[in-house]
C-alpha cells in the first residue's frame, strides 16, 4: 500500500468512471497504454484485481467497488489541501467542478462564461446529472465544489444560497384546445395527458405537489428522463407537460410551443448555489459563488421578461 501514488488513484478512479480505459485515457490527456500501466501497478500493489476485462467490456470487481469508495475519498481530501494551500496563496487559479441538474445546463455555461473572461487562469469542469437525486450523490463523495440545483439537499449537511427565481409552466403544442380557455383553471388539466420527468427530478416533485394542492388527479401518460424529450413529444402533440420556464426559450421564440394560463401558475421556486458545510471552498470557488450571487438574478430576470410580462428592473 505504501507505493501507491494519487495519480494511481486518479487514473483508477476515471477509468471507473467511464469503464473504458480507452475513453479515461482521452479524459486524462494519456495514452490508453499508460493508464493500463498505472492500473496494473495499483492492482498490483494491491495484490487484487480491481476490473474485469472481457474484451472491450470493463466491470469493477467486488474489490474494485469497495477501493473505489476509499478512493475518492482520498482524492477528495488531497483536493481540499489543495484549496486551502490555494486559500492561503491566494490565488484564483486551479479546477473549478460544478455541478448542476440537468434544467440548469440551459444557462449555467453561458454564466460561467463570462466568469471566465474575468478570471481567465481557473479551469472549469461541469457535470451535469440527469436529476437531482445524482447530483447530491457527486456532492456526497465531494466531486463538486459547487452545486447549481433548486430544492436544497436537507439529507446532507450543505450550505444553500438562493440566487434567482425559478419559475414552473405547463406548456402545450401550438392549436390545443386549452389554449383557447384563457386562464383555465388547474382542475382542466385533468382532461389532457400529462408528459412527465421521472420520480428523482425536483421538476417532477414540484409538479406533483402543485397537482395535489389543486386536487387534480393527473393523467400521466408517460415519464421521460429528459426536458428535451419532453419538449419534442409536447410538439408532436402527444401531451402537456409542466416544465422549467429555463428550459423553453428556443421552442418559445420558434413558437413551437406556448405556454398556458393556468391558475396558480408560473409555480416559483429558487435557484440555489450550494456546497458541503464542511468542505473549504478554494478561491475559484469562492470568486464563482460571489459572481453567481451576484450576477445570476439579473440574467435570469431578463431571460424571464418576455415570457412572464415582468417589468423592466425587476
Amino acid at each position: 500500500m505504501k507505493n501507491i501514488t494519487f495519480r494511481q488513484l486518479r487514473v483508477f478512479v476515471e477509468v471507473a468512471r467511464h469503464l473504458s480505459f480507452v475513453r479515461a485515457a482521452e479524459a486524462l490527456h494519456l495514452t490508453p497504454p499508460a493508464v493500463t500501466m498505472q492500473v496494473k501497478e495499483l492492482e498490483s500493489a494491491l495484490s487484487l484485481a480491481l476490473f474485469d476485462r472481457q474484451g472491450r467490456k470493463v466491470s469493477l470487481t467486488t474489490a474494485g467497488e469497495y477501493y473505489l469508495v476509499y478512493a475518492k475519498r482520498l482524492l477528495a481530501t488531497l483536493k481540499d489541501a489543495d484549496d486551502a494551500m490555494a486559500r492561503l496563496r491566494k490565488l484564483e487559479t486551479g479546477l473549478l467542478s460544478v455541478g448542476l441538474v440537468s434544467t440548469a445546463k440551459y444557462f449555467v455555461p453561458r454564466l460561467l462564461a463570462r466568469f471566465r473572461q474575468e478570471h481567465p487562469g481557473v479551469e472549469v469542469r461541469l457535470q451535469v446529472s440527469a436529476n437531482r437525486e445524482q447530483l447530491v450523490t457527486l456532492m456526497t463523495h465531494g466531486e463538486v465544489d459547487l452545486a447549481i440545483m433548486g430544492r436544497p439537499p436537507r439529507e446532507l449537511d450543505a450550505r444553500a444560497e438562493p440566487f434567482a427565481a425559478h419559475p414552473h409552466v405547463f406548456v402545450a403544442p401550438p392549436g390545443h384546445p386549452l389554449l383557447r380557455a384563457g386562464h383555465a383553471p388547474a382542475a382542466a388539466l385533468a382532461q389532457y395527458p400529462l408528459l412527465v420527468r421521472e420520480s428523482a427530478s425536483g421538476t417532477r416533485a414540484l409538479m406533483d405537489r402543485f397537482l395535489a394542492e389543486h386536487r387534480v388527479e393527473p393523467r400521466i401518460a408517460m415519464e421521460m428522463p429528459s426536458n428535451e424529450t419532453i419538449k419534442q413529444a409536447v410538439m408532436a402533440g402527444m401531451g402537456l407537460s409542466f416544465l422549467s420556464l429555463h428550459t423553453l426559450g428556443l421552442e418559445l421564440k420558434a413558437g413551437e410551443i406556448e405556454l398556458l394560463a393556468v391558475e396558480g401558475t408560473p409555480v416559483m421556486r429558487m435557484w440555489n448555489v450550494v456546497h458541503l458545510s464542511s468542505r473549504v471552498l478554494s478561491p475559484a470557488a469562492e470568486a464563482f459563488r460571489y459572481f453567481i450571487l451576484e450576477e445570476g438574478e439579473a440574467y435570469l430576470a431578463a431571460h424571464d421578461r418576455p415570457w412572464l410580462g415582468a417589468p423592466p428592473g425587476t
